[in-house]
């Protein structure tokens, strides 16, 4: 087994070079980068070393309730008393009152040393951020200290049996009650539904409270246990069995008359629940990074000291000597970089506030690319491993099985690609679009890519022609691979213009010399034929 080893510098490369995080008010390179390498020594030193015994114990139901893998709540409770829970949360309630880039820094390695036990974790900073924009102060005051000291965990419940990616189907229904609101009703897929790491848990619960579609849905608080004591009326009725995240409890949760509270006015609910969908997205799309990075140090450590077959003298040779090898390896790298920059670029729009409309036409395309990456590249280091990349001895099948679910949760991929092809593309006069086409051009001014203005000129055809379409949803698919492929030459135009400044650079102008030779590829083109 390979041990886990955090990317700090690539991390941090990234961020200060590629996306720019000078520009987000605050900003300290400095103190960003202590945080990310203390955090990184925690993540190394304990999370990792319990993932794949983790992963293999699983979770399981004992009279009525979660009982996760042995190791993790002592883990857990080493998190807290380091503050990483409060990281992001307002200092007046306990918390750090760091930035989302900060917390795009630790949320990565976490995932990479084990996304099972992040997946558990990392909703509460979202459910702090709903309170934030949306409760009372007394809600603020009572709820977000626990969420802070860890005492309490976050779950978002959303999902139901006839009502997954179409919400307007939800049945889960709130009535008033004598104090407050009663939930009953059922919700499926919730990630850590139910755990025996923290004493509570503060359940959002999407609901209805009027028959008008998606106006009629409303979000609420909903917690384990009532304040004497008592627990709530929401019971775990099983936990599914899942390809990966074994040691992540993904639950069925039944809700009977349970206490709940509203957040924000009724009606409100999907405008509470979208308040934190592009950070939500941009943290799944860095999961997919993690398992690309994960993949890249897993099958570039094994390449150079597995010795298998000769080289043209004859003597014999380390896999990574191998042409065909050096191929797949320089690809997973390039995913992993690529995913990295296209996912902070989007952040700190988002953080320095400087371009709304750009943030929301790239949201999704770097939530489809990124996680097509993070399986991508744990399929190619399978591949370099050969035979024991299908064993679990090295774990990178471990990070396919993980991987997997990325482009599924946050809105399938499917989703994306035709929003972007339909609301993206035509809203409002095709606002979104314009912040985007503005965007590529300043780039192509600024970096004189041949590469890239080709292809730039290739998505603005394809995009007349969609919106000449009645119906461009057909056309979604071929899009987002072509909008997607259009990042990628402008990412490594920033790459090969800063590579002097990261740690290794003769390994960047490596990959920017490998992606300039690709050029437009064949699926660009495929694309372009829309």
């Amino acid at each position: 087994m390979k041990p886990f080893v955090a990317p700090v510098e690539d991390i941090l490369f990234s961020l200060n070079e590629i996306a720019g995080a000078g520009r987000i008010p605050d900003w300290d390179a400095d103190f960003s980068a202590e945080i990310a390498r203390h955090f990184a020594a925690f993540a190394e030193g304990e999370i990792a070393p319990l993932d794949e015994p983790a992963d293999a114990q699983g979770c399981r139901i004992e009279n009525g309730r979660v009982i996760m893998p042995d190791g993790l709540a002592e883990v857990f409770a080493s998190y807290n008393e380091q503050g990483w829970s409060g990281l992001t949360a307002p200092e007046e309630h306990g918390g750090q009152g760091q930035g989302a880039a900060i917390l795009a820094v630790t949320s990565e390695i976490f995932s990479g040393a084990s996304q099972s036990l992040q997946m558990v974790t990392g909703l509460v900073p979202g459910a702090i951020r709903t309170l934030e924009n949306f409760g009372t102060t007394a809600q603020k005051a009572r709820l977000i200290p626990p969420l802070v000291s860890g005492d309490c965990l976050a779950t978002m419940c959303l999902s139901e049996p006839a009502a997954g990616s179409d919400l307007s189907n939800i049945r889960c229904k709130a009535v008033p009650a004598a104090e407050g609101w009663a939930i009953t009703g059922e919700k499926i897929f919730i990630s850590g539904g139910d755990q025996n790491l923290s004493q509570k848990i503060l359940h959002l619960v999407l609901a209805r409270t009027g028959d008008n579609g998606l106006r009629g849905l409303s979000l609420f608080l909903c917690r384990s246990n009532r304040e004497d004591g008592s627990r709530n009326g929401v019971s775990v009725t099983r936990i599914e069995e899942k390809m990966g995240l074994h040691a992540s409890p993904t639950c069925q949760l039944a809700f009977d008359a349970a206490d709940a509270e509203l957040i924000g006015g009724e009606g409100e609910g999907l405008k509470a629940m979208f308040t934190m969908m592009n950070h939500a997205r941009l943290d799944v799309s860095l999961q997919g990074t993690a398992h690309a990075a994960r993949a890249y140090d897993i099958a570039s450590s094994y390449a150079a000291e597995r010795v298998q077959g000769r080289g043209p003298d004859g003597a014999p040779v380390t896999l990574d000597k191998h042409a065909d090898i050096r191929r797949m390896i320089s690809e997973i790298d390039t995913l992993a970089l690529t995913s990295r920059a296209l996912a902070h670029i989007i952040l700190v729009i988002m953080e320095t506030g400087e371009n709304p409309d750009l943030v929301e036409f790239l949201t999704p395309v770097a939530k489809v690319y990124c996680t097509e990456a993070g399986m991508k590249a744990a399929e190619l280091g399978m591949q370099v491993l050969g035979g024991y990349g299908y064993l679990t001895e090295y774990r990178i099948e471990q990070t396919y099985r993980d991987a997997r679910i990325s482009a599924i949760y946050e809105g399938a991929n499917g989703i994306h690609a035709q929003a972007l092809v339909t609301r993206l593309l035509g809203y409002k006069g095709g606002q979104f679009a314009k912040a985007f086409t503005g965007f590529v051009e300043t780039e192509i001014a600024t970096h004189k890519s041949e590469n890239l203005a080709a292809c730039y000129a290739l998505w603005a055809a394809a995009k007349s022609k969609i919106l000449a379409e009645k119906d461009p949803s057909e056309f979604g698919y071929a899009f987002m691979k072509l909008t997607s492929e259009l990042m990628v030459l402008l990412v490594w135009a920033r790459f090969s213009a800063s590579a002097e400044n990261h740690r290794d650079p003769a390994r960047i102008k490596a990959l920017s010399a490998h992606v300039e030779r690709l050029g437009v590829n064949p699926a660009t083109l495929y694309a372009s034929m829309i």
